[in-house]
């Protein structure tokens, strides 16, 4: 269940506002809150849950992110998709999670026609926008043709467990999906372990289990791009569902009065330029929502309407564009 509200009175954590409060006389004595943080997935991750029982998961937690991490990430040497990147051509048998994870991106791929690519990542390396240099520049149009050349996600082959990237100097990056993945996989084992009201937070992709624990919704903010962390543009009330925000003023630097971005268009190399700052999607899957938050930004605000018209999706989207002007998807909930 979904609600718009103006009120702008709550705390923003990331790209969003977080309220957990408690009505601890509506629950077990034992109901005590577990909040974890750690540094995953190159962010910190906040999880904070409710049980009925004295247990802390924050073992199985942290496991589990490690378990993905290294499974998932391509700058982890040994992972599934370091492997691949790797492979110089050749087969790689992979976990059956990763195997589920690459089509489940590949199908955001042919979507969008190419224009979000999982073999994206030579160009990342080369915008380098989360490098440590004082003053960042734009690549040459040069560089970015060279390879430019090597962005196909076609170039995948999966048979079975076996992955071959048939073009030796393709990549893979999975970061648009790979953090909604976990998050889901963190709802279900702490509703494994009995957990029934719990907040996780992978750097701004939010997953909600259940309500609050005295039955109310969460309450969560839209930040308003480039704001100092105080500030939000509109508020939601929600529960048992996930959202993802993608915008252009995480990783970003100005050159010369040019804004560039992290979110590249894999057909040209450069950052998308469509007037919007930001888009958020509520999904009851963080996986769809994560995947959607940068597709539904690539495509723009009109082709990504479109696609959300479909219904293929149980999704709703907010598109926030350079005049911090909403426009919510036709079929959002009041």
């Amino acid at each position: 269940m979904i609600s718009k509200k103006n009120k702008l009175n709550q705390i923003i954590i990331l790209l969003l506002i977080i309220t957990f409060f408690p009505a601890m006389s509506s629950c077990t004595p034992k109901a005590e809150p577990v909040t974890d943080a750690a540094f995953f997935f190159d962010t910190y991750i906040t999880i904070t849950y409710y049980s009925n029982e004295d247990l802390s998961h924050k073992e199985e937690v942290r496991a589990l992110c490690a378990k993905y991490e290294n499974m998932l990430s391509r700058t982890v040497e040994g992972s599934d998709i370091y492997n691949i990147n790797h492979a110089l051509g050749k087969g790689v048998t992979v976990s059956d999670e990763t195997i589920y994870l690459l089509n489940e991106a590949i199908k955001y791929c042919e979507l969008t026609d190419g224009h979000v690519d999982i073999t994206v990542a030579p160009l990342m390396d080369l915008w380098d926008f989360t490098g440590d240099k004082p003053e960042k520049t734009p690549p040459s149009d040069e560089e970015i043709q060279a390879l430019l050349k090597h962005v196909d996600y076609r170039n995948i082959e999966i048979n079975g467990n076996e992955v071959t990237l048939k073009d030796p100097e393709a990549e893979i990056d999975l970061g648009f999906i790979a953090k909604g993945f976990i998050a889901d996989k963190l709802k279900e084992m702490l509703l494994s372990k009995g957990v029934t009201s719990a907040l996780i937070n992978l750097g701004g992709n939010v997953q909600l289990i259940g309500s609050k624990p005295d039955g109310g919704d969460y309450i969560i903010g839209v930040k308003r791009p480039f704001s100092n962390g105080d500030d939000a543009l509109t508020t939601l009330s929600i529960h048992d569902t996930s959202m993802a925000t993608s915008g252009v003023y995480e990783r970003c630097f100005d050159y010369n009065g040019t804004l560039y971005h992290h979110i590249l268009d894999a057909k040209t190399g450069y950052p998308v330029q469509n007037d919007l700052y930001q888009v958020s999607v509520l999904c009851p899957d963080s996986c769809t929502a994560d995947a959607l938050s940068t597709t539904l930004f690539v495509l723009g605000q009109e082709k990504g309407m479109e696609l959300l018209s479909r219904n293929e999706f149980d999704a709703h989207a907010i598109y926030v564009d350079s005049n911090y002007q909403m426009t919510y998807s036709p079929d959002f909930p009041e």
